[in-house]
This record gives structure tokens, C-alpha cells and sequence, in this order.
């Protein structure tokens, strides 16, 4: 193990923080490795420390012992490289705080699938951006944070622009339940996440619609398709779309309300209150329909979606336009 990587940060303290901490202390256990994991409130993650477990957000799950819960920010800073495990639309804020106590040269790995509105700018903008010194990375690909957490075999995508950055990182990252296979397509790695998650809202929506089995399968594969177009069109390579990060991706979140924005959708298909979960596809899906208009991109599944959460459309208007459209070769 590279003594670069001794000392792992975790900026988040969510189900998906607590789990990639766990992940990353179960990885570097031979070489004795340390972990911070830093969350806001600072009652939180000193309870967290007393009864080792994120009682809220993985409950029964033991926090690694190579794990230390903080609220210290300075804590999380000096570490050798840092999960950013924070919701998308909150990166930019996040960075800000970090940035005057975190050297350059510090590998920033983006743990968030969306895309930021207002500046249509993808998570590793977003961290070259708000921290010029640090050197972006992105982590994405299908991984239920429960699987994660509790050492269940899970493989995921690891990328930067840096090809030996992205290979450094996932080997020292990766281990005997986490296989991370690493890439120099950020962009793609970037899409599948964002884009997978508005078409989970979709297929959470035709669950609690009852519309059928066939219906959903229908629905994975035509958004897969307008998936790959939206990531040509912005320069991701295909065998990364068809990849972990992209088709793998998709499969995971759009196949049951272990997904929250499958769930989320579910809620909105069955006429139910969404609840306060967190959702990144309702938040993306504006954005990423303006982004695929910029570039002439037939986006259709996401443009409904985008319609019902924005209320120009209802559930069965947006049902009914789909399967209203004029006849066409596949593809």
C-alpha cells in the first residue's frame, strides 16, 4: 500500500459516507490505515463515536474500528485523499469550507451522481472549480450502501483524468468485496451516474403505477438508449456507458425501492407523499433536460419526468405523450 493513502478522509456522514468509510478502512487494514469520517453535526457524530454505528442511516452495521466519526473540518483536510460524500447541489458549498485547510495536490473523489443547476457543471468541474489545487476524481457505478457497508461483493468505477491517479486510487481503495476498476473517461463515469438516477424516477413511476413488467423493461431499455445519447453527445466513451458506471448502474437503480429515487418515484406513481428522503434525480432532471436540448438530444423519458416534478405534465398526460409518439426505426 502506497503510504501516500495511510489516511482516508470521508467528507459526509449519510448512509453512503458511513459506507465507503467502512469500505476504505476494510481495505487498508494491513497497512494500517486511518479513517476520518466528518460529518456536520457535531451531537451526531459524537454519538456516532460512542456507539460505533450510524444508528440512523445503517442501523445494525458496526463502524469499523480504523474509523474516527468527526466534526472537526480541519480533521478531514489533512488526510492523503478524500471521499467527497455529500449531496450533489451541496459540493460546491462544502468545498468552499474545505478549501483553505486542504493542501495541494489533495486527490478529491466525487461520491455525488448529479449535475449542478444552474451552472450545467458535472461534479469534477465543480471540484476544479471551488478547490483549483486539488486533483478531481470521480467514483461511481451500482453500489447499495448497505451492500457497501456490510463487505457484500460489489464493483464499481473509479475515474481521472490522471490514468495513474485513477489506478493509484482504485488499488488503494479496492479490496477482496470492492473491486474498483479504474478509468480515464470522468465524463462518462459522470453521465451514467447523473442520468441513471432521473430514469430510476421513471421506472419507481411505472411501478407505482402498476403499469407491468413489461412496461418497466420497455422503460430501462429506451432510457438506456437515450442514456448513451446524451453521453456521446458529451463526449463519454461507449464501453463506459455500457459499463459499471453506466448499463450497471441503471440495472441496480432501477430495480427496486432500495433505490431512493426508485422510491421516490414509486411515491409519485401511487399518488403518495414522496417523504424528505433524498432524491438526486429531482434534482437533476431540469438540468439534464436543458443540457440535452443545448445539444439537440432526444431525451424524452427525462423530459417527462422533468414535466410531472416541474407540474407542467401529470403522471398519466406524461404516460400517455410517451406512448403517443410517431412511429420510428430503433436505435
Amino acid at each position: 500500500m502506497a503510504a501516500a493513502y495511510r489516511r482516508i478522509g470521508v467528507m459526509g456522514a449519510g448512509a453512503w459516507g458511513t459506507a465507503l468509510a467502512n469500505a476504505a478502512a476494510r481495505a487498508g487494514r494491513q497497512s494500517g490505515r486511518e479513517v476520518v469520517l466528518w460529518g456536520r453535526d457535531a451531537a451526531a457524530m459524537a454519538e456516532m463515536a460512542q456507539l460505533r454505528e450510524n444508528r440512523p442511516d445503517l442501523p445494525g452495521i458496526a463502524l469499523d474500528p480504523a474509523v474516527t466519526p468527526t466534526a472537526d473540518l480541519a480533521a478531514v483536510a489533512a488526510t492523503d485523499a478524500l471521499l467527497l460524500v455529500v449531496p450533489a447541489q451541496a459540493c460546491r458549498a462544502a468545498l468552499a469550507r474545505l478549501a483553505p485547510l486542504a493542501r495541494d495536490g489533495l486527490p478529491v473523489i466525487s461520491c455525488a451522481k448529479g449535475i449542478e443547476r444552474g451552472t450545467r457543471a458535472f461534479m469534477s468541474e465543480v471540484i476544479a472549480e471551488a478547490m483549483p489545487g486539488a486533483r478531481p476524481a470521480v467514483l461511481s457505478g451500482p453500489s447499495f450502501a448497505t451492500d457497501v457497508a456490510a463487505g457484500l461483493p460489489t464493483a464499481v468505477t473509479l475515474a481521472a483524468h490522471d490514468a495513474q491517479l485513477a489506478a493509484d486510487l482504485a488499488a488503494a481503495l479496492g479490496s477482496s468485496t470492492l473491486r474498483l476498476y479504474h478509468s480515464t473517461d470522468v465524463r462518462g463515469a459522470e453521465i451514467g451516474g447523473a442520468t441513471k438516477n432521473v430514469l430510476a424516477i421513471a421506472a419507481g413511476i411505472v411501478s407505482g403505477r402498476r403499469l407491468g413488467a413489461s412496461a418497466a423493461a420497455a422503460l430501462v431499455a429506451r432510457g438506456f438508449a437515450e442514456l448513451m445519447r446524451f453521453g456521446r453527445a458529451y463526449g463519454a466513451k461507449a464501453e463506459t456507458i455500457t459499463g459499471l458506471s453506466g448499463l450497471g448502474d441503471l440495472i441496480l437503480t432501477t430495480s427496486g425501492p432500495q433505490s431512493r429515487n426508485f422510491a421516490f418515484g414509486q411515491a409519485l406513481g401511487a399518488g403518495a407523499a414522496t417523504g424528505d428522503k433524498l432524491a438526486e434525480g429531482a434534482f437533476t432532471a431540469s438540468v439534464l433536460v436543458e443540457m440535452a436540448r443545448a445539444k439537440d438530444v432526444d431525451v424524452p423519458v427525462s423530459a417527462a419526468v422533468d414535466g410531472v416534478l416541474q407540474g407542467r405534465l401529470s403522471i398519466d398526460g406524461a404516460i400517455e405523450a410517451l406512448m403517443a409518439r410517431p412511429q420510428r426505426a430503433e436505435g
